[in-house]
């Protein structure tokens, strides 16, 4: 059963498991946690991953960023 407590209510990316390792190769399991941060995202208050956070933030830029003006290029003739 997954720690619901510790995972991304977007994606659903939760803890990882790890070994480190001593000197003398002694395996010595850890937990991995991922970066969880508060957020309201539309309205609702969800814990939300780090690279969710990027992603929002990336796709919110490109819906709200004003799209560049085309530049009318003026041709010039040549009269011989």
């Amino acid at each position: 059963m997954r720690n619901m407590a510790r995972t991304c209510d977007i994606c659903g990316r939760g803890t990882t498991r790890d070994a480190s390792r001593s000197h003398s190769n002694i395996r010595t399991l850890k937990r991995q946690y991922i970066n969880l941060q508060a957020r309201k995202v539309d309205g609702k208050n969800l814990k939300v991953c780090a690279n969710c956070i990027k992603t929002i933030k990336k796709n919110a830029a490109k819906i709200t960023a004003p799209k560049p003006a085309k530049k009318k290029i003026a041709k010039k003739i040549s009269r011989k």
